[in-house]
């Protein structure tokens, strides 16, 4: 398999030269290129180039506005409501990052509603920032039904996945972890069935609510588990409740039915929170007495402090570069042509 070494920058440009070939305008083009080229540096890829088919869908189909301009709104001193316009989530979440992390510092904790956005991007990127600057985070967002209820047939629930950051001071990055409420991300299972692997039984079940390894089985007309049986769904279930609920746009239910099924995101929402740790307990001790216990963690034999294998694959991708697959570069140069 014959690979190109590009840079972050590089990667980024091409992100933003596709999504303006295809009616995207700088602005919004910026914040994805920011957020993919951020993924494949970090070595997600399946919320890296491997998305551009989807976004490009979505522009061309009008579905998503490329030309949006996020409005943020501060409800109450500690609530920030950041409509979309119909765009891409990344301009959204930069627009009102900002408000929410200074939201936090006043009042101790701040919610974030996003709305009228279409989400399609890992959400360690936009929890990372908050956490750099001190705060704890979190952010959840729904999708399309993709995982099946514990102890149902069909599926109901988005992949929903959630994030969290830490901050750990000047000298260290915050310590986050994004992870789906399903078994996997459905962008891994994608990228498993493209690469004819197998996964793990208890991923997914086929059409006919059987257990399978078989990817394709599970995208293409069966759906994903949920991580732990119940206890996964009722999480599930949860950030349903908090995206949706809370902020009044779709249910993974009712953005299947509201979508045109281009292949790219569909039209909903998302909802942060920022926590200011100096505003709960001791605000002189809170960071070495939590730096001691993930030091603690660190020290267990066999143990994973969460964002490590982040972070070296981005230290790696800073010395050697970013590793794409010529194929995966042919076909979003292709997108340089709207005619493609």
């Amino acid at each position: 398999m014959s690979t190109t070494n590009m840079t972050e920058q590089e990667v980024q440009m091409l992100v933003e030269n596709c999504l303006t070939a295809n009616g995207c305008n700088s602005e919004n083009a910026a914040a994805v290129g920011r957020t993919i080229a951020a993924a494949e540096r970090d070595g997600c890829a399946s919320h890296g180039l491997f998305r551009m088919p989807g976004y490009i869908a979505s522009l061309r189909s009008g579905k998503v506005n490329g030309s949006a301009k996020p409005s943020v709104t501060k409800i109450s001193p500690a609530v920030i409501k950041v409509d979309g316009d119909h765009g891409y989530a990344p301009l959204a979440l930069e627009a009102g990052r900002e408000a929410l992390i200074q939201a936090a510092r006043e009042n101790g904790i701040a919610a974030m509603a996003l709305v009228n956005v279409h989400h399609f991007a890992a959400l360690w990127v936009e929890v990372e920032p908050i956490a750099e600057a001190g705060c704890a985070a979190m952010a959840f967002t729904t999708y399309k039904p993709a995982v099946v209820p514990a102890g149902a047939k069909q599926p109901l629930f988005g992949t929903n996945p959630m994030c969290f950051g830490w901050p750990r001071g000047d000298d260290q990055p915050p310590m986050v972890f994004d992870q789906a409420s399903a078994s996997m991300a459905r962008g891994e299972v994608m990228i498993a069935a493209r690469d004819g692997h197998s996964v793990p039984l208890g991923t997914g079940v086929d059409a006919d609510g059987n257990p399978t390894t078989e990817p394709a089985k599970i995208i293409d007309g069966g759906a994903l588990l949920p991580f732990g049986g119940h206890k996964g769904s009722t999480i599930a279930m949860m950030i349903e409740l908090l995206v949706a609920g809370l902020t009044g746009m779709d249910f993974s239910y009712e953005a299947q039915a509201n979508d045109n099924n281009d292949g790219g995101p569909p039209n909903g929402g998302e909802f942060m929170l920022a926590i200011d740790p100096s505003r709960f307990g001791d605000a002189d001790s809170w960071l070495q007495h939590s730096e001691s216990f993930l030091a603690r963690l660190a020290g267990m034999e066999g143990a994973h402090m969460p964002g490590n294998r982040r972070y070296a694959n981005r230290a790696k991708s800073a010395a050697e570069g970013i590793v794409v697959t010529d194929a995966l570069l042919a076909s979003c140069n292709e997108f340089m042509n709207p005619e493609s």
